[in-house]
């Protein structure tokens, strides 16, 4: 997998080591929470859960697949749908 160019379509997204991560900024601490619960339902449908850090309105998200030793498209397909529900909830 090319993650350089899979990355190129998740603005936001950094590569460090075996993971990507991207820090999300909420309008406050109740959107954060909010982001966060829809996070955890997206995340449990695939069965693939992100390691998230709050702290105040910020959220620092961390995607790998620990089974696989690195990145899968899971982990692009998860970070695509925290794009689209950071957006929704104005972060």
């Amino acid at each position: 997998m090319d993650v350089d160019s899979r990355l190129a379509g998740l603005p936001g997204w950094r590569r460090e080591g075996d993971e990507i991560r991207r820090t999300l900024t909420a309008p406050d601490f109740p959107a954060a929470i909010r982001i966060v619960d829809e996070i955890a339902v997206k995340a449990e449908e695939l069965g693939h859960h992100p390691d998230i850090d709050i702290r105040w309105r910020t959220l620092h998200l961390a995607l790998t697949t620990h089974d696989a030793g690195g990145l899968t498209e899971l982990d692009f397909t998860l970070a695509a749908l925290i794009d689209d529900i950071a957006v929704k909830h104005g972060a």
